[in-house]
């Protein structure tokens, strides 16, 4: 077998480290069955917001904190005080203003961000031809068959992606047809290698290393989501401990085509882009503006975190009540407005918080399905396999008609019998179109018989799950008769983002699989046995019931038919399903109030089967805050559904165990979903998916405005936007744990990806004191500030 050496000068290697870090600074993306939530910053989590605003205006062009009309607003309505901005100053030491300044500057407007041109811009400017938008519809076109997922009944062979693309562009005439003479031809007599190639282009190029990280970014950040998608790819194989090149070989792509241009039109171009390339070389540095809008937000945020304390400041009636039913809700906030109506609909109802997948990552398959589903968060691997099978076979019908559905759509979809099928067919889709125009079509939600782990998992590891479950919840001892655990879902039609209304930590999939995988675990005597060996006596007549949380309708729908055999339903199951129905309609009624044409909470039950509704629901829009406390701390008080509550008492927590699962998972999976929020808000060009009404599916694995060129990454404009007015107010998520200052601090110190987080300000973290309110504020590099005074902080210290 003979292996290729490379070997490569210097320059050639610092371009390669310089093209190894402009692709870190690209967000991943995950396909359209399984959308979760990605902080698209994260890439600049390592500097603070200022700094990421001027690097992002310099290579995209875009605003990284909402316009200054949106501070005015807030100040002129008493949301932002004149304190909130000394404190937001407090946090930009670089900038040299006051209040003042700050008021004065809300009245300013600036100027839209302009980024530093391409080649391709260059070389529009001197051909008339849109040379930008048609190198974006090229790769995009090979890339949306290089990444399809099914779409394609032709699916282009599996290679490596710059052996993919140079096979596909050395046969593409279309660049020679629009003007690039020899294009095939210089691709043809590229390097096999993606390297030689990228190295052999910035030469030709004359980029030099102190350019090309910068400029590489930009060319980045113009392939949108096929680069977020290319970059989702490396972090997955990261996961497995694999390698992958994607993302820089459609960076090496792209360049093929910048260096083509350039030697087109060299004559006409050659100096400014010279100009370009020093300008890139330049370190960033971020303008007064961009200090000041820094400040700004910071005091956004401040104001945000004063309103949650003032919240946790209520005063509420204390009720001791011996919980007849327990609730586990996934921490999602869209539960928060639920779990605050189940505790007032029925007697001895008590909630908790905890993620979604409830401890248990699974790799599944659905009934009668080849595919495996991630059943958990993305930033770990699957720890268990599990499937949904009918052991008495009972359902054969259901599962021929699931296989003969799916090859019938294989059919229908395919290059030799599209065109045909519609002829033929057409006229028998008239019926449907009438059923689904009337909303008659019902959202398939959690209809699949019970999951089972596989027989692989032994009994040792069983109850190891089952007692980091219970230990997950601060649910040691106390139990109640019945524990629901409830997983959440979104029952949609005919929306291409339907998995990003589903709960992100089970994979961007419903919950019902992991909350029934979990009760059906916790019930087992095998695994009760053994947790009373390790400490935790579950009373033989408690049972665990999944149940299905629908946050389109509101319905929560109950696995009864898993309950352990012999296993009656008494009078409690009874008394919690009633609650449940008093429960959605409350519910349904406070968010209605938010929902555009919904006039009451009857008409927020239709949405769920229109067909035509670009807004189902909100979503996760207006998520501000995190709560890691015990219930007490939050039951009784209305949080808007704007928090992540999270279960959680320190003085169960032996050595911090929990704690530092929060603060690791929990945690950074939520600044995911807050900051993919506010992205999508504030920089919705280049984070957000675009307008639902132009989308087009391609390749099965994310959607384009039109009919082809970038793939669109982030939430779609509907989900942020109302028509108006912006539903989601861009925020950096308030972080508020009741636990000892230094226990959190030492966690921190372990987990520097996590503490940059909120060293660099994307996060803001709060210790609760003794009342349940946020008594110090994380100033980072393990320090804290007393939000109270010293005196009250000396105070409460001696307690």
């Amino acid at each position: 077998m003979l292996t290729m050496v490379e070997r490569f000068s210097g320059p050639a290697l610092e371009i390669m480290a310089g093209a190894k870090n402009a692709a870190a600074h690209i967000p991943p993306l995950w396909s359209l069955e399984a959308t979760v939530a990605v902080n698209p910053y994260v890439g600049q989590a390592g500097e603070p917001l200022h700094v990421a605003a001027a690097r992002l205006a310099r290579v995209a062009g875009v605003r990284t904190v909402p316009e200054r009309a949106h501070f005015k607003a807030k100040f002129a309505a008493h949301e932002l005080s004149v304190a909130d901005l000394e404190a937001g100053l407090a946090e930009v030491p670089e900038l040299a203003a006051t209040v003042d300044d700050l008021i004065a500057a809300m009245d300013r407007t600036v100027p839209a961000p302009v980024t530093l041109p391409t080649l391709a811009d260059l070389a529009e400017e001197v051909s008339d031809i849109n040379w930008p938008d048609f190198v974006a519809e090229r790769i995009g076109h090979w890339a949306g068959g290089h990444y399809d997922t099914g779409q394609a009944l032709w699916p282009a062979p599996k290679t490596r992606a710059w052996l993919s693309w140079r096979s596909f562009a050395q046969r593409d005439l279309t660049p020679e047809i629009f003007g690039l003479t020899g294009f095939a031809a210089r691709v043809a007599s590229m390097s096999m290698s993606a390297r030689g190639a990228l190295t052999k282009c910035a030469e030709d190029m004359g980029i030099t290393a102190d350019a090309c990280e910068s400029y590489f970014h930009t060319l980045l950040m113009r392939l949108g989501g096929w680069a977020q998608l290319a970059s989702g790819e490396a972090f997955r194989a990261n996961l497995k401990g694999e390698g992958n090149n994607d993302i820089t070989d459609l960076l090496t792509a792209k360049l093929v085509f910048e260096a083509a241009l350039l030697a087109r039109y060299k004559d006409q171009i050659g100096a400014r882009w010279e100009e370009v390339l020093k300008a890139h070389a330049q370190p960033v540095v971020p303008s007064e503006d961009d200090l000041i809008d820094a400040a700004l937000q910071a005091a956004a945020d401040h104001a945000a975190a004063r309103a949650l304390d003032a919240t946790l400041a209520q005063p509420v009636e204390a009720k001791e009540v011996v919980p007849n039913v327990q609730a586990a809700f996934c921490i999602d906030v869209r539960s928060e407005v639920f779990r605050r109506a189940l505790e007032a609909s029925g007697d001895g109802i008590e909630t908790i918080g905890f993620a979604g997948f409830f401890g248990i990552a699974a790799a599944h398959h659905g009934f009668a399905s080849d595919v495996l589903e991630t059943r958990g968060p993305v930033l770990i691997n699957p720890g268990a396999t599990s499937a949904a099978t009918d052991p008495q076979d009972s359902d054969m019908l259901t599962r021929v008609a699931k296989r003969v559905t799916r090859a019938w759509g294989r059919f229908r979809l395919a290059a030799v019998s599209s065109f045909a099928f519609v002829e033929a067919t057409g006229p028998l889709y008239l019926g449907k179109l009438v059923r689904d125009s009337l909303a008659q079509k019902n959202p398939s939600l959690g209809g699949d018989p019970a999951p089972a782990l596989a027989d692989s998992i032994s009994v040792a590891e069983r109850i190891g799950i089952a007692a980091a479950i219970l230990s997950g919840m601060s649910l040691k001892s106390g139990f109640a008769k019945v524990i629901l655990l409830a997983g959440h879902g979104a029952g949609v039609v005919n929306n291409a983002h339907a998995s990003a209304l589903q709960c992100g930590a089970c994979g961007g999939h419903a919950g019902d699989v992991n909350a029934r995988l979990a009760a059906v675990l916790l019930n087992d005597p095998e695994v009760r046995s053994g947790l009373a060996a390790k400490g935790i006596e579950v009373p033989q007549d408690t049972v665990f019931l999944a149940g299905l949380h629908d946050t389109v309708t509101d319905e929560v729908r109950l696995f009864v038919d898993d309950l352990p055999a012999g296993h009656v339903q008494g009078a409690t199951i009874s008394a919690l399903k009633q609650a449940l129905k008093l429960a959605a309609r409350v519910t349904r009624g406070e968010r209605a109030a938010r929902l555009p044409r919904a006039t009451d909470q009857a008409a927020v039950m239709a949405r769920a089967k229109d067909w035509s509704e670009t807004r189902p629901e909100w979503g996760l829009a207006g998520c501000s805050a995190f709560i890691a406390a015990p219930r007490s701390r939050t039951t009784g008080r209305s949080l808007a559904g704007r928090s992540f509550l999270h279960s959680y008492d320190w003085r169960q927590d032996k050595n911090f165990q929990v704690l530092e699962l929060i603060l690791t998972a929990p945690v950074v999976v939520a600044s995911w979903i807050s900051l993919q929020y506010y992205g999508s808000s504030v920089a919705p060009d280049a984070f957000g998916a675009g307008n639902k009404l132009l989308h087009n599916v391609t390749g099965g694995i994310g959607v384009v405005e039109g009919n082809g060129g970038v793939l669109r990454g982030g939430l779609p404009w509907q989900s942020v936007h109302d028509g108006e007015t912006f539903m989601h107010d861009p925020l950096r998520l308030s972080v508020a744990v009741e636990a000892p200052r230094e226990a959190i601090s030492a966690i921190l110190n372990r987990h520097e990806g996590v503490a940059a987080l909120f060293d660099n300000g994307w996060l803001k973290l709060f210790a609760m004191d003794d009342e349940g309110r946020l008594g110090w504020r994380y100033t980072g590099g393990g320090e804290w500030v007393s939000l109270r005074g010293d005196k009250a902080a000396a105070q409460i210290a001696a307690e």
